[in-house]
């Protein structure tokens, strides 16, 4: 069985990304890109799916035992676990070198003290662990071959086959260093090179020292903050700029449910969200490679823009169910793909813009299509915009007027008339200030409830959304009007969990709520990460202080977090690492550190 969300480290090449547990299990891991078929399937069924094993042996009727201590070496993705045994302590180092070449997963033992026998098993699935490959001997080096793919094991230690899996057995002693390796290369290739795991320890290290140097952070969360932005540096899928939202599907936002999704693509809106946080850190270049992913992804057909592309800019993501897989602890189905890529959400328009925005005002160097695109997206809103959509949720139920679309909308347009009153664009500013005016009305006049004094989720509707928070963020209304405090309030009394945590709406347990889907979900960390930053905006610093805080306190031993809290079994739920929990993290950091209230 898996573990826990919160047992798993990640480690990844930023291409690719792996999950290993606490007792040195690797349970997932894509090859060769994040949306790659898994060739260790294990986190979302059992260990016939797939899955590598490397720690002190033990009986094969008892579990595991899980390592003492782990760490990230410094401020890098470099995993550290230790642990201590009857007959002495044992280190694994486990990373992935940014690529030059194959994918690799390294891992390295080394003796601390005393001599601790260790076991490697390694059990190759392919597809998500329905294919069992092919492994044989060739020149000297384990392969594993299955249609176009093949993985090559390399290492130092004796290794035997048994029952479908490749085993190591062998001791440790104080300073003795074995590492193994797999890498990844087509099947019809030559075999990759062989590996250099000390010199790619080094390498490795090297990358993400000098690249969290450039970070211009140095307030009183610098830690979370700095583990936030090596985390969403590891989502970035280097070769085009594309940001996936996790590295993961079909972790469920509710244990047993059904609400299980596939996030290794790129949204529009997290994509955005995460950009503005490197850009306001010090970091023009990721910016930079995703205006050009941006640009060729959305390439001359800005009237159909969708809300996700494939991290190289893909269109079709069509959503499939692997029902040979049991799913993270009995949650199915699992899916791979997408079917939400076409959805009608209006909101992207505002996230896309505002980004485009910010990387202008911050001095990224001028791209001339980006301005086009921004003119061209304002045109298609202009005809749209009061439409009903799918919102920011992603609801598979009825369309509606959600209020938070509409808001984006306006942010479309309020940062396209910016960009031409700077100079550097031209378009029918008097009309385009007209629609703002317009949008803004009809959102204050058919949003708003005025016996209750809060906007709602959408017109005519009496719920509400955590999406509201962000009416002060993004500048629609000053945080002091009284709609606003109205509001921060009416879903702090109505979308608050036991634990002051923030739900992103009401769902109806067995009946399909507003999303179209039966059961119910944990509190959603961004939001509760809005509220924390609204809270800052109306001036109630200490309580948003005590719940960004209190929010940390759900970060794993490594810094992680899901996308998700459940309150009732209090552990982390939904994809993980979530990029759009670690975003609100580092700007909520920023807004309390810039409040001066801490010392930063």
């Amino acid at each position: 069985m898996a573990g826990r969300i919160e047992d798993y480290a990640l480690i990844g090449d930023m291409q690719t990304a792996a999950l290993v547990c606490r007792d040195g299990t690797v349970d997932w891991l894509c090859l060769p890109r994040f949306d790659s078929h898994a060739i260790f399937a294990g986190l979302l069924g059992t260990e016939e799916h797939g899955f590598w094993r490397l720690g002190p042996a033990h009986a094969s009727d008892a579990e595991p035992p899980t390592a003492a201590r782990r760490t990230y070496r410094g401020d890098s993705l470099v995993l550290e676990s230790e642990w201590d045994t009857p007959r002495g302590t044992v280190r694994v180092t486990d990373f992935m070198p940014p690529r030059d070449g194959a994918p690799q997963l390294i891992r390295i033992v080394e003796g601390v003290s005393g001599r601790v026998p260790m076991r490697s098993e390694l059990r190759m699935r392919f597809s998500y662990g329905r294919v069992v490959p092919w492994v044989h001997k060739h020149e000297g080096r384990t392969v594993a071959v299955a249609g176009p793919d093949s993985v090559w094991f390399d290492t130092e230690a004796e290794t035997y086959g048994e029952a479908l899996t490749t085993y190591a057995d062998f001791t440790v002693a104080p300073g003795e260093r074995i590492a193994f390796t797999i890498s990844w290369e087509p099947s019809h290739k030559e075999p990759p090179a062989l590996p250099e795991p000390e010199q790619s320890l080094t390498a490795t290290e090297d990358f993400w020292r000098d690249w969290v140097e450039h970070c211009t952070y140095h307030g009183p969360y610098r830690e979370a903050v700095v583990r936030s932005l090596i985390t969403l540096k590891a989502l970035t899928y280097a070769p085009t700029g594309g940001i996936v939202a996790a590295p993961t599907t079909s972790l469920p936002e509710e244990i047993g449910g059904v609400r299980n999704w596939d996030y290794r693509y790129t949204w529009l809106r997290d994509a955005a969200i995460t950009l503005s946080s490197l850009l306001r850190t010090g970091y023009r270049e990721e910016a930079r490679a995703w205006r050009e992913w941006l640009l060729r992804a959305v390439a001359g057909d800005p009237e159909n823009l969708q809300i996700m592309y494939g991290i190289a800019g893909e269109r079709e993501l069509g959503e499939a169910e692997l029902d040979w897989l049991p799913g993270y602890e009995n949650s199915t189905p699992v899916r791979v793909g997408n079917g939400a890529a076409h959805q009608l959400q209006l909101d992207v328009y505002g996230e896309v813009t505002e980004a485009l925005h910010l990387a202008h005002m911050t001095g990224l160097a001028r791209n001339d299509y980006a301005s086009v695109l921004q003119l061209k997206l304002i045109r298609y809103l202009e005809d749209h915009w009061n439409e009903p959509d799918e919102g920011i949720w992603e609801v598979r139920g009825p369309r509606r007027h959600f209020v938070h679309s509409k808001v984006m909308a306006w942010v479309a347009v309020d940062r396209t008339i910016k960009l031409i009153e700077s100079g550097d664009a031209d378009g029918p500013l008097d009309r385009w200030k007209q629609l703002r005016d317009d949008i803004h009305r009809d959102v204050c006049e058919r949003g708003y409830d005025k016996e209750r004094n809060t906007f709602t989720q959408s017109y005519g509707s009496r719920e509400l959304d955590a999406s509201l928070l962000l009416i002060p963020q993004m500048g629609f209304l000053p945080p002091d009007d009284k709609r606003v405090i109205g509001t921060i309030e009416a879903i702090q009394r109505e979308l608050s969990t036991s634990d002051g945590f923030i739900l992103r709406y009401p769902t109806d347990g067995d009946d399909e709520g507003v999303d179209g889907l039966p059961g119910d979900e944990g509190a959603f960390l961004a939001c509760s990460f809005w509220m924390a930053d609204d809270l800052a905006m109306i001036g109630r610093v200490d309580e948003a202080r005590k719940l960004f805080e209190k929010l940390l306190s759900l970060r794993n031993d490594l810094g992680l977090l899901a996308e998700e809290w459940d309150p009732r079994l209090k552990r982390q739920v939904g994809n993980f690492p979530q990029a759009f929990s670690h975003v609100p993290l580092i700007d909520t950091a920023l807004r309390l550190t810039a409040s001066g209230a801490y010392g930063g």
